[in-house]
């Protein structure tokens, strides 16, 4: 099998932009090679002018800058703690002002509904930065009888990632306390006299921060050039999903409606330990107390060929499992994805069969996630 990369692994058509929205970065990088994809009804840079190899390095070694479809949801009022434990799997009563937490929301047959960041920026006031799908809806049609308000607050998220990326902020705001802008924090930061709400969080498994604008007031290409200036000593580029999606696979990442949907619970794709069942109640809980705990998404690397998903994988002459994403790494130099498999098992380290586009057959092992920094050291800046 050829080695495509990433962004080209993706089917492309033309399609209106008439229902969907135009990032307002969108003029700092578009041009003729710009391929887009549409995630939270929002377009993104699928694939950018850029090398998507050479922008995976530079990620790794240097600083990235990238438009993502992120979708902050604001839920505020007096009854938000109290909405939000029955929403999401995880305790969120305890979770302190200006940080953030991985939450996941189950329906009530414990499948996946949303994954997503939640961020608390008072006693009574989140934004949960969530995936494609509409939350919205499920948030509201739980309201009933509660003192709660949701609103979308058009805001805009960027991330900025890479070794690099904090080095960036420090240029921009000098008298920042990195050392108390830890992993999983969020604070309100003024950026050439615009204010923006920012977490030490990213898509990438690398060292990074998010920054997220607050609406149509806000001047955005004006933050786009000046984190770009700013960032210009330290190698900053631009980039798509094409280099960012490597990185997220090699760093065990998973996305919703490719790795997993509502047809999966949080236990078979790794999850597991985002589920607090010490919880009185969420959504979901009755069934998830009695699935079996253990997963059924494993990593797959494979010398010879890219599992790109929609791929089977079988033992023997026997189909076990289906790729859900894959790419050639570059740092591990093979190819890597993820496989779902058909039923629970000893899977770890077995050999498989992946059956690739061409319909031969390629040998492939099965792996834990992630590939490799299991501790999170380098979004932790630990290393």
């Amino acid at each position: 099998m050829g080695r495509k990369n990433y962004g080209s692994s993706h089917e492309t058509f033309t399609v209106s932009a008439k229902r969907f929205d135009l990032s307002p970065f969108l003029s700092r990088y578009i041009d003729h090679k710009t391929v887009f994809g549409i995630s939270a009804n929002r377009f993104y840079p699928l694939s950018t002018k850029n090398d998507p190899t050479e922008a995976y390095w530079n990620l790794k070694k240097n600083v990235m800058l990238y438009d993502v479809p992120e979708k902050p949801l604001e839920i505020s009022g007096r009854d938000t703690t109290k909405l939000l434990e029955k929403i999401f799997t995880r305790t969120i009563s305890d979770l302190k002002i200006n940080r953030a937490r991985y939450a996941i929301a189950c329906d009530y047959n414990g499948g996946i509904f949303m994954d997503g960041v939640l961020i608390r920026l008072g006693k009574n006031k989140f934004w949960y930065i969530h995936a494609n799908g509409d939350f919205e809806t499920w948030l509201l049609a739980h309201t009933k009888g509660l003192h709660v308000n949701i609103r979308d607050p058009k805001s805009w998220a960027i991330q900025i990632q890479g070794p690099n990326s904090l080095k960036v902020l420090e240029e921009e705001i000098p008298d920042i306390d990195l050392a108390k802008f830890k992993y999983f924090h969020a604070v309100k930061l003024n950026f050439n006299s615009q204010n923006f709400l920012v977490s030490r969080t990213g898509w990438t498994g690398e060292l990074g921060f998010e920054i997220y604008t607050n609406g149509v007031e806000d001047n955005h290409t004006a933050l786009w050039d000046f984190l770009m200036e700013k960032g210009k000593k330290y190698g900053i580029m631009t980039g798509g999903l094409d280099s960012m999606g490597i990185r997220r696979i090699e760093a065990g990442i998973l996305d919703y409606g490719t790795d997993m949907n509502r047809f999966n619970n949080p236990f078979e794709v790794g999850l597991g330990a985002f589920v607090d069942l010490n919880k009185p109640f969420f959504i979901g809980k009755d069934k998830l107390l009695n699935v079996n705990k253990n997963a059924k998404l494993y990593g797959l690397k494979c010398a010879q060929a890219i599992p790109f998903s929609g791929l089977e994988i079988l033992k023997g002459n026997k189909v076990v499992g289906q790729t859900t994403v894959g790419a050639f790494s570059p740092f591990l130099n093979v190819g890597i994805g993820y496989v779902l498999f058909e039923k629970h098992g000893d899977w770890l380290g077995k050999e498989l069969n992946l059956k690739g586009q061409d319909n031969s057959l390629y040998k492939c092992e099965v792996t834990c996630l992630p590939f490799y920094d299991e501790l999170k050291k380098i979004p932790k800046g630990l290393i």
